[in-house]
């Protein structure tokens, strides 16, 4: 496992530090995922875009973000859900069938496209996004949150061959004279730039 930047360390988390696998985890906040991914090995750093902050960590190069969902009614800070998410840019023409195809073939973890405008001078940037939701509604004990963060990893780690096989395949169909230029997504670890579209498929866990 290759791990991003270190951050702070949390307050003591009521739940995540106990050492009991079996306590009941009802609601969570930024400062138990810290410790609960930190324990599972991770390094973690917390980020702030607009009004929103989030964790962000990574596997094997490959970063990802965790993202507060649904907040608890007059408990500020807290909530019952969360996202995994991880960003790929996208160069070229993807074929929706391509992405349906993980949708189709795997349960965890969903895989769309989605289009982001940062500028209206400027062309829109596409990007594939993988994400998987964790809900501890009613509540969940702690080892189950633990087995969430390993699925979610595991799924990380299928995925990142998957679209190198699956993108392969694109380029003995292409035409390219007629036709879009090929697909390539790269992963980043960092606010992404404007990319440029290439005829060469490959996907890059950077």
């Amino acid at each position: 496992m290759s791990n991003k930047a270190n951050g702070s360390m949390p307050r003591q988390a009521e739940v995540a530090t106990s050492g009991d696998d079996a306590a009941v985890v009802m609601h969570l906040d930024l400062d138990v995922l810290r410790t609960l991914l930190q324990g599972a090995g991770y390094r973690v750093e917390t980020l702030t875009e607009g009004s929103v902050t989030f964790l962000r960590s990574a596997t094997n190069g490959l970063a990802f973000d965790i993202r507060p969902g649904s907040n608890l009614l007059g408990r500020a800070g807290q909530f019952i859900d969360l996202s995994f998410v991880a960003l790929f840019s996208v160069r070229g023409a993807l074929p929706l069938d391509l992405v349906n195809r993980w949708n189709k073939t795997h349960r965890f973890g969903r895989l769309f496209l989605d289009r982001v405008v940062l500028d209206q001078s400027a062309a829109p940037l596409d990007f594939l996004v993988f994400c998987m939701d964790v809900s501890v509604a009613g509540g969940v004990t702690r080892r189950q949150l633990r087995t969430q963060v390993d699925l979610w990893d595991g799924l990380v780690q299928q995925l990142i061959p998957w679209l190198r096989e699956e993108l392969g395949k694109l380029m003995p169909t292409i035409d390219p004279a007629a036709n879009p230029p090929a697909a390539s997504v790269q992963s980043p670890a960092e606010p992404v730039a404007p990319v440029v579209s290439t005829p060469v498929a490959e996907a890059a866990a950077s």
